[in-house]
């Protein structure tokens, strides 16, 4: 009988959306001064062009690229994106998890585009990128929050290309540096990688894409959320603090909040590292456990956010196991201990574990967890 763990986690907050605050946090340590204000005021409108800036600070992001907030999350972000920038040329699609897979039916059904051409994959492998056409638009996620699978570099994507990128990049950013000159439109949402609130989005247009928009304006309507353009060219004033509806000021203040406290733990690099780090602990423990492995098939596109887990349908003594019921049996487990909360593989992906291993998480919680699946397993798999 495998001993139970005596030592449980700080926090047992894994989900991978929304994700777990930044260590520390505290409500009464946010902005409130501009709460119950218009946020067309000007101290608000200040406030919420200094939380774009810091975003374009720690990102990293070209100065000549624009960042703006706008509604709905990253599905809102990106949603404007395929409506506003697709239908010019050709596309390429590419998708090997749920939210991709959802990007590819809003453009075959919903856009209802001709020309495009999708390259899907199954879970846990990447579709082949290099196919991408260089005259045609290119659509992706960055990484497959739902798969734990990531596109490890983007070196496919040619300098030289004709179309634009479209980057669905919200659980990515903040986890791993990319290379700006590749992307075009790039999408996230506070709530993944920094832990912030849900319902507002992010999107990072290149001067390649600010023409685009300026030169070329679908054939369908658009609804009033999605227009980023008066009088048919570009509205700059959603770069500098305006927004095209009404945000909560109290999101935005918790925002700044994670932003902040991640430029005073060192930046975009400190971030990674800890994501990096946390990666690593699971690593180390997969390669010693031979009931579990990673759903991603090559160790260079394993996620260093959205980790996620597959048990061997193998028990110990050789005996069959349903992993489906495993799966859950073992986080109704860990529920019940209150060392960890909302670990389930996602509703469409394989039977599993999902831990989220961004920089919000703590180290010491990721061996402490570990400890406890592997109690929760062999407990399991003995009952049965």
């Amino acid at each position: 009988m495998t001993k139970k763990p005596t030592n449980k986690t700080n926090r047992p907050l894994f989900s991978s959306g929304p994700c777990a605050k930044f260590p520390n946090w505290q409500i009464n340590k946010i902005e409130t001064s501009i709460l119950g204000r218009s946020h067309r005021a000007k101290k608000p409108k200040d406030f919420i062009n200094y939380s774009v800036e810091l975003t374009s600070d720690l990102l990293e992001i070209p100065k000549d690229y624009k960042v703006a907030i706008v509604p709905a999350s990253d599905t809102g972000a990106f949603e404007m994106a395929m409506w506003n920038f697709l239908g010019h040329i050709p596309v390429d699609v590419f998708a090997w998890e749920s939210f991709g897979k959802g990007w590819v039916t809003d453009i075959i059904k919903q856009l209802g585009l001709e020309d495009a051409n999708v390259i899907e994959a199954d879970y846990g492998i990447l579709p082949d990128l290099q196919s991408a056409n260089s005259d045609s638009d290119i659509v992706f996620t960055l990484n497959g929050t739902t798969s734990g699978v990531r596109v490890p570099n983007l070196n496919w994507i040619k300098d030289s290309r004709k179309g634009i990128t479209l980057c669905d990049a919200t659980s990515g950013l903040f986890a791993q540096k990319v290379d700006w000159s590749k992307l075009d439109v790039t999408t996230f949402s506070w709530q993944k990688v920094l832990g912030g609130e849900a319902q507002h989005g992010m999107i990072i247009l290149s001067p390649k894409a600010i023409d685009r928009l300026n030169e070329y304006s679908p054939s369908w309507p658009l609804p009033k959320i999605f227009r980023i353009k008066k009088s048919g060219i570009i509205d700059q004033s959603i770069f500098s603090g305006s927004t095209i509806n009404t945000p909560s000021l109290l999101c935005v203040a918790d925002y700044v909040a994670a932003l902040e406290w991640a430029r005073e733990i060192g930046g975009l690099n400190k971030l990674i590292e800890i994501a990096d780090n946390n990666l690593q602990i699971i690593k180390d423990w997969v390669s010693e456990t031979d009931w579990i492995k990673f759903l991603a098939k090559e160790e260079s596109t394993i996620s260093n956010t959205s980790v996620c887990l597959e048990f061997s349908s193998k028990s110990p003594n050789g005996d069959e196991i349903d992993t489906s019921k495993l799966s859950k049996t073992i986080q109704n487990m860990l529920e019940e201990e209150e060392v960890a909360f909302d670990i389930g593989a996602y509703r469409d992906a394989p039977p599993g574990l999902r831990i989220w291993t961004g920089a919000t998480i703590e180290p010491s919680d990721i061996s402490i967890l570990l400890e406890w699946i592997n109690w929760a397993y062999f407990v399991a798999t003995e009952k049965n």
